[in-house]
């Protein structure tokens, strides 16, 4: 996801695992006979609290099945680079399946690389694939986090006491919008009289930004504080600091905030990586699209920390089984934060129609500029 660059630091973690917890997909006789490696790229530091922490998560949980063996490299930033290390991966480390995790690798590197090498699958975390442009063995796989964001939300209404929750974004994209307009949505259904206050940063990772807008946002009155940044980790800390709660967003900060955490919303790519593995151990063709949320296990919440209210935890935890049993975040009417109706009717949790948002609904203080 991430847009950042940084010096090209090669550093390659491979293992192979003999022994672990089994999946119950997965067939150990079948990967005993034609093991599987499986390569992942990270445009930024495994441990970094968000985004490639998250995938890094998922890869460790990959080498505890017995005949899969996990080739990860670090800190390869969206250039030639990764051209590089996916070569590396496929021709030195055999790898028959590569994620590449970041934004930036998709167009022109792992397209290019997906060309030249028809025997290797190629996965890529959105949705940017289409079967009438790109090689059928690459593809994309996502977890809509907009589901646990919208958690998040009803969290956060029932543990604020100013009714003023900070919001801290990166970019006025779709899927960034998605995710403030769902928390946005939560908060309000269980709190009206809560608004959302957003700050856009610009990029992916602003560390000194993130921090400015913290500090800004607790100082005009917000006790909690949201985001939508690669790491969370500048503004978990800089709240806990402050005094105010916190929410997560692609992996656990919970560690972060021992004061102030009261969930946060994490992707579990972990279900992808190993439905993928046992499918290249059997044989069988990969879906070029794997999409999912709640209902696929391929989101979850973070456990509630010590900022979460009784109240907090009873509601997100039944939202969480609305998400599970198909419950639509976005059920019409709904008119953005200018007025204008932008929701006539009930969505459902995958419908296309979400992927396209240009609007704030109302409840949100800020605009996308």
């Amino acid at each position: 996801m991430s847009e950042f660059s940084t010096s090209w630091n090669r550093r390659r973690f491979l293992s192979t695992t003999t022994a672990g917890a089994t999946l119950a997909a997965l067939a150990p006789q079948t990967l005993a006979q034609k093991p599987v490696t499986v390569g992942l790229i990270y445009v930024g530091p495994r441990d970094d609290y968000g985004w490639n922490q998250a995938h890094a998560v998922a890869a460790k949980a990959l080498r505890a099945v017995p005949g899969v063996k996990v080739v990860e490299e670090e800190n390869v930033p969206e250039t030639v680079a990764v051209r590089k290390t996916l070569e590396a991966m496929v021709k030195s480390d055999g790898a028959s399946l590569v994620f590449g995790t970041s934004f930036g690798y998709f167009d022109p590197f792992m397209i290019d690389m997906a060309k030249r090498n028809p025997k290797v699958e190629f996965r890529h975390p959105t949705s940017l694939w289409s079967a009438d442009k790109h090689p059928m063995n690459l593809g994309g796989y996502f977890c809509f986090l907009d589901q646990a964001h919208y958690v998040n939300g009803v969290a956060a209404g029932l543990s604020t006491k100013s009714n003023k929750i900070g919001y801290v974004a990166a970019k006025p994209i779709p899927i960034v919008l998605r995710n403030i307009n769902a928390f946005t949505t939560g908060v309000r259904k269980v709190n009206p009289n809560a608004t959302v206050q957003l700050v856009m940063t610009g990029d992916w990772s602003m560390p000194v930004r993130e921090a400015e807008a913290t500090n800004s946002l607790v100082g005009s009155g917000c006790d909690v504080i949201a985001c939508h940044v690669d790491s969370p980790k500048i503004i978990v800390e800089a709240a806990e600091k402050l005094g105010a709660k916190t929410l997560g967003h692609n992996a656990s900060q919970a560690n972060l905030a021992p004061k102030g955490f009261i969930t946060g919303a994490e992707n579990k790519w972990e279900t992808v990586y190993k439905a993928f593995a046992a499918s290249i151990a059997k044989g069988e063709k990969l879906p070029n699209t794997f999409f999912g949320g709640y209902d696929k296990d391929m989101v979850t919440s973070t456990p509630f920390g010590a900022g979460a209210t009784e109240k907090a935890r009873n509601a997100a935890t039944a939202a969480i089984a609305e998400m599970k049993a198909g419950k639509p975040v976005f059920a019409g009417p709904i008119k953005s934060n200018t007025g204008k109706l932008v929701i006539d009717k009930p969505y459902g949790l995958y419908d296309p129609f979400l992927d396209r948002m240009d609007f704030l609904v109302e409840g949100v203080v800020g605009s996308l500029t």
